[in-house]
This record gives structure tokens, sequence and C-alpha cells, in this order.
């Protein structure tokens, strides 16, 4: 840039820039001064001036102005013989006193604080939720309400209804408190924010049984993840069907479904036992067993077993939805950023 410097003229800088393919723009701009205080702005010689200013403020807080916008405002001046400013410039000096608003009342959302529940033993944590089995013809459907104990994952309730009804959740949440002798005090009962969830003659139950409720934030399925999955395990099993020709077939198929799932089904997330053994407190016996099996295993053949005796997958101690964050958690995050 100094060559472009020495020349005068602004035919030398033009001539310079393009032998050195150098903008001309970007040469002004080396040139401008990088620091020192900003110019001021002159202002318009349209502006208002500040006791006209003024004027325009006390003007719109006149009391017959109070809930009237700025165009009412305009238009009835200009009807009264008088013109202050634009419309536009009312809403400017509104604007930097810091009174531009909604005069309506808009609907604020409340803030839902994600449910952090915990069991540690069965009949301590219940979710229950409902989903649509497709009927005979197109739009048709029944409503199976499926209870689940979230620590053994075993279904403790479960109903095929033509419809969904507060009523009828009522009943199974009754029926299957009185199965499972919950006692007052013991259970929660976590549901999404559905209509029959929320319903006050399922509230009022769960009041009477001594039984704590609690929702999912609205369109979070994650707080309500083992129904979820449940309901997942259930459609996509092999032979279950495209549509039920009656509530009767699928009524039949539940029991089916519901005996495999509770009684044979090794579920993965409580350590391959079936939800009936961990329901009802067989699971540490099935697994000091296949201990013993895989010990037996490795003595016969230790060379296959680089990492030593094998052990069995552990059976949870404790099931959480939305388990809360440590800050061992957060340094293990900022750490992996």
């Amino acid at each position: 840039m100094r060559i472009v410097e020495e020349t005068s003229g602004v035919d030398g800088v033009v001539a310079v820039c393009m032998a050195l393919t150098v903008a001309r723009a970007s040469y002004y701009r080396r040139r401008r001064p990088m620091h020192g205080p900003a110019l001021a702005r002159r202002p318009s010689p349209r502006a208002l001036a500040p006791a006209e200013r003024c004027e325009v403020l006390s003007i719109l807080h006149e009391e017959r102005f109070s809930d009237l916008a700025p165009a009412q405002v305009y238009a009835t001046l200009l009807d009264e013989g008088s013109y202050h400013c634009s419309e536009r410039t009312m809403y400017r000096i509104l604007a930097a006193n810091h009174e531009v608003r909604e005069r309506r009342d808009q609907l604020r959302h409340p803030r839902y604080a994600a449910p952090e529940l915990l069991a540690t033993g069965p009949n301590q944590l219940w979710s229950w939720d409902i989903t649509k089995l497709k009927g005979p013809k197109k739009w048709t459907c029944f409503y199976l309400y499926v209870v689940l104990d979230v620590f053994s994952r075993y279904v403790v309730a479960w109903m095929v209804a033509p419809s969904e009804s507060a009523t009828l959740a009522k009943r199974l949440i009754a029926a299957a408190c009185g199965r499972q002798r919950i006692p007052p005090g013991q259970l929660t009962v976590h549901a999404d924010r559905g209509s029959s969830m929320r319903s006050k003659l399922v509230a009022q139950l769960l009041a009477d049984l001594g039984v704590t409720k609690t929702h999912s934030r609205p369109h979070v399925s994650n707080d309500n993840p083992f129904s979820e999955a449940q309901f997942k395990t259930l459609k996509y099993r092999p032979g279950f069907p495209e549509r039920f020709g009656c509530i009767e077939d699928a009524r039949a198929h539940c029991v089916d479904f519901f005996r495999w799932y509770n009684t044979e089904h090794y579920h993965s997330g409580i350590g391959l036992f079936t939800p009936e053994d961990v329901h009802l407190g067989r699971a540490q016996h099935r697994a000091d067993a296949r201990t013993l099996v895989l010990a037996a295993a490795h003595a016969l053949h230790p060379e296959r077993f680089l990492r030593g005796v094998p052990r069995p997958p552990a059976l949870p101690t404790e099931v959480w939805i939305n388990k809360p964050k440590t800050d061992q958690d957060d340094s293990t995050a900022e750490s992996l950023n």
C-alpha cells in the first residue's frame, strides 16, 4: 500500500490498484483509522427537536389517547387540525421511551420441570398409557390401556376397549392396585398428559388410594419412555396384524402377547430376566444359577475367556425416569466437547 500512498491523484490510485490487483475499497479501508473515537452521527435536519419530541410524548400520554394506537392518535389530531409528526415518528418516540408493547394479554406457557422419578423395587413406580390398535376398516380403532411397573417391566394390568374413557382408566388402575395390594404412600403412577390421564376421576381415585401421580412435560415422549418402549415391542413383534377384525380379536392377541411378555420375554433392560421373575423376586436366584453355569464353563475351557470368569448381566438396582445430572456428568460432557 505504500506505493499507492506515494501516488498522487485518483487516476494514480486506480492505476496502481489495477496493477497490483488490489480492490480500491481495500485500499481506502486500510487508510481509514482503525482506532479512535467513532465519528458522531450528525442528526438529520428533518428530525424533531428535543422539545418537540417531549411535546409529542406528552400528547400520547393524554388520557383520551391512553388506549389508542399511534395510527388512531395521528388520525384524531389531523381531524382536529393539528400535525406534530408522522405515525412512524410516534412509534420511534414511544420505542425510545420503552413504551411499545402488546396491549392485549398474551398467553404465557408455564415452564414444566422434567419429572425425576426413581424406583428401587417393584410396585414403587408405575407408568401407564393408551395406544390405538387399527380396527377392521379405515378410521376405526380400538384402545389398549397398559399399566406397567417401571422397575420390573411387568404389566400389572391391561385392557382393550372401544373408546378412550377416564371411567375405564379408573377401573383398570383400581383393579391393579387391589391385585398388587398397594399400601397408601408407596406407589407413584406416571403418565403423559392425555385427557384420560389428567381427568378428575383418575386423580380422585389415586388420591383416595394414597397414590402419587405425575405427568410428562407437554410434547416430550422421553418423559414416558417405558410405556412407549413396551408399545413398540408389541407392534414390532412378528405376528402383529395390520388390522384387527373385531375387538375380540384384539383382546385374544393381547392375551397371548402379555403372557409371553411377562413370563417368557428376556428383557434386555433388566439383565435378560423375565419381568415376572423380577417382579416376584426370583431374579437373584436365577442370577446365582447363571453365575454357576458360567463358572463351570470357565473351569472347563479357561483359554476361551480372555477376561477371566464371565459374569451374567446384572439386575439393575435402580431405575430412573430422567435421572438428575451430577457435576461429574457435566464435567464429562465439557471434556467431550
